[in-house]
């Protein structure tokens, strides 16, 4: 294994730990406001300390992002672990069984490792650029469906970017009508997980966060589908508006959005 995918790999794990162990005491679950709808827990902090405490131990100069935290410099930052410690704390917070605990390496702006880690299913995501993506010890492969009928969609309503209502509500009604069915589960990172795993054909979100989309995109990618933003571009880590499935699927729904958008999302 990449001895920095080993790592991410401990890492997430000791996370999951802390995740499961206030997952089992919900009524003891501190929950705090940081801005509309937006909230971090107690859990939180505790798994993203955990984090950085194993990252630490191993490359005490890295450079790590969490969503916590912030940024915390180290000496080498041509290292940069980019950490969702809860992705999915509403879902959390409400006892629903559905989250995720998210990490990326970057080298010089490239992806390298990624791993996701759902705690509740023991489901470990992982990938290290240009050697494929893994379930636990099974390779992924993305659907790549010849069109959308069959599709089955996978989506995030923007509940922290509520500006973009009225587009999103376009861009869902077409694709609507396009596809199969939609879901809407509440983790992005384990929706790009399970485009990967060909659980759902296609993702796309709007207004996400970096460490969000970092581990996702690079497992989707690994697995031999695309990742591009709403207008087919590769601006996507810095917007956060998102899509992603098959390169058919990815361009098709691509081309269905780009006469709905408006400028902002462009």
């Amino acid at each position: 294994m990449h001895p920095m995918l080993t790592i991410g790999v401990r890492a997430a794990r000791a996370a999951g730990q802390v995740i499961m162990r206030g997952f089992s005491e919900l009524d003891r679950v501190q929950v705090d406001a940081k801005g509309l709808n937006d909230f971090v827990s107690n859990v939180d902090k505790e798994a993203e300390a955990a984090i950085i405490y194993q990252i630490r131990k191993s490359y005490p100069d890295h450079t790590i992002v969490g969503e916590e935290n912030g940024e915390n410099r180290g000496e080498n930052q041509d290292y940069i672990w980019i950490v969702d410690p809860l992705d999915g704390t509403n879902n959390f917070v409400k006892g629903l069984p559905h989250f995720s605990v998210s990490i990326a390496l970057q080298h010089k702006g490239k992806t390298e490792v990624a791993v996701v880690y759902d705690p509740i299913r023991d489901e470990l995501f992982t990938a290290v650029r240009g050697q494929g993506a893994k379930l636990n010890d099974f390779r992924l492969r993305v659907n790549n469906p010849v069109d959308l009928s069959h599709s089955l969609v996978a989506t995030g309503f923007p509940f922290k970017a509520r500006q973009h209502t009225e587009t999103y509500l376009k861009l869902f009604a077409e694709t609507f009508a396009l596809c199969t069915d939609i879901r809407r589960a509440g983790s992005a990172a384990l929706d790009l997980c399970y485009v990967a795993a060909g659980r759902v054909d296609a993702f796309f979100e709007i207004g996400l966060k970096p460490w969000d989309i970092a581990a996702g995109d690079l497992i989707v990618r690994e697995a031999g589908g695309t990742v591009t933003d709403l207008s087919g571009g590769y601006k996507y880590l810095t917007s956060g508006h998102v899509v992603a499935g098959g390169p058919k699927t990815t361009g098709l729904l691509v081309k269905s959005f780009r006469p709905l958008l408006s400028d902002a999302l462009k």
